[in-house]
């Protein structure tokens, strides 16, 4: 079954986002594109350049003035009778992402606008699955396996975003016995593994920064480790994913991990980036007990391109379990890419664009 229906979709004109626009317009689906004021213009822009990229009519992408964070999603009367009379689909993408983001603006948007969501969606008469986009990191402090079917702890978060995402799923998945939810959580989301396209760098962009900053002597010594992951999922993958789980009946009321199943070490990812860029990989592994303590130092972030706030990812001792989302990919022919598969393509386009676009 196709997507030939109406998606009422959050997050446009976000990254992932527009990236899922194109391919669900590729279905001919027809969407209400909720956007914030401030990026009415750019999404107008963006529109139609993805009308013309995807040959289909500029009328089938309506923009909604909204803003998740109010009340009755900020619509108009008109706009939200016409949302909650057309609306079939929904996928809710708009969220803040920033592992730095104050604890009082992630709550307003993360977790009072997923509520504002969530009561539109109750309202839908002809709903026939919303697609919440959560995250793996709502497993917060967490260590060890993480599955599926898992959600509630009381570990702790190292951030307001994981929190907040976190407070969003718990009140998303309490729906599940009232309306067919999907919940998709995303692992670390990364640039295009056939083009290398991405909006933002971070994650394991510091580490390509890092390295490019003096390729030669920089590889020598690894900062990765051996026994932590860092969980990369290439954005077509993910898209590609999330429509798949979308148009799946089996999908209805479940949680699925968008994650690689055989993440790399971080020590492999150094060693993987630095052949990208030289040829060759480390000679040196430095111990982990003086790496994560020194990019903990004031004056690291100077030096290493690193953020405080995105330390912690690099020695997050989790592992994220796939077999729910791979048992409904992997017959359709959706399989996440290797890292190494795809590593030149992203540090390729980083060497092109050493700083990316506004």
């Amino acid at each position: 079954m196709a997507f030939d229906e109406t998606v009422f979709l959050t997050g446009f004109p976000g990254f992932i986002a527009g990236r899922l626009l194109k391919r669900l317009a590729q279905e001919d689906a027809r969407f209400l594109l909720l956007v914030q004021p401030q990026l009415l213009e750019r999404a107008r822009r963006e529109l139609e350049q993805l009308a013309h990229q995807t040959e289909k009519p500029l009328s089938n992408f309506r923009v909604l003035e909204g803003d998740i964070t109010q009340t009755n999603l900020g619509l108009s009367s008109t706009d939200l009778e016409l949302a909650r009379s057309e609306a079939i689909t929904v996928f809710h993408l708009a969220a803040i992402y920033d592992l730095a983001v104050a604890r009082e603006i992630a709550m307003k948007v993360n977790v009072d606008g997923t509520r504002n969501v969530n009561d539109f969606a109750r309202t839908l008469p002809n709903l026939r699955r919303y697609n919440y986009i959560s995250t793996c990191y709502v497993a917060g402090k967490r260590s060890g396996s993480i599955l599926e079917t898992e959600l509630r702890h009381n570990a702790g978060f190292r951030n307001f975003y994981e929190e907040s995402k976190y407070l969003a799923e718990v009140e998303v998945d309490a729906l599940k016995s009232e309306l067919p939810i999907t919940i998709h959580r995303p692992s670390v989301v990364c640039g295009d593994s056939v083009t290398g396209e991405t909006a933002k760098y971070d994650g394991v962009y510091y580490l390509i920064h890092y390295l490019r900053r003096w390729p030669s002597v920089l590889r020598l010594l690894n900062i990765g480790n051996h026994r932590v992951t860092l969980n990369l999922v290439p954005v077509d993958f993910v898209v590609e994913a999330m429509v798949t789980l979308a148009n799946d009946e089996s999908g209805v009321g479940k949680t699925f991990q968008i994650a690689d199943p055989n993440p790399l070490t971080t020590h492999e990812l150094f060693n993987t980036i630095a052949r990208c860029l030289t040829g060759r990989g480390s000679s040196i592994t430095v111990p982990v007990s003086l790496v994560e303590p020194g990019l903990m130092l004031p004056f690291s972030p100077r030096i290493s391109g690193l953020p405080h706030h995105g330390v912690p990812y690099f020695f997050l001792r989790q592992s994220y379990d796939t077999t729910q989302a791979r048992e409904l990919l992997e017959p359709r022919g959706v399989h996440c890419p290797s890292f190494p598969s795809y590593a030149c393509t992203i540090v390729d386009y980083v060497n092109s664009h050493p700083v990316l676009p506004g």
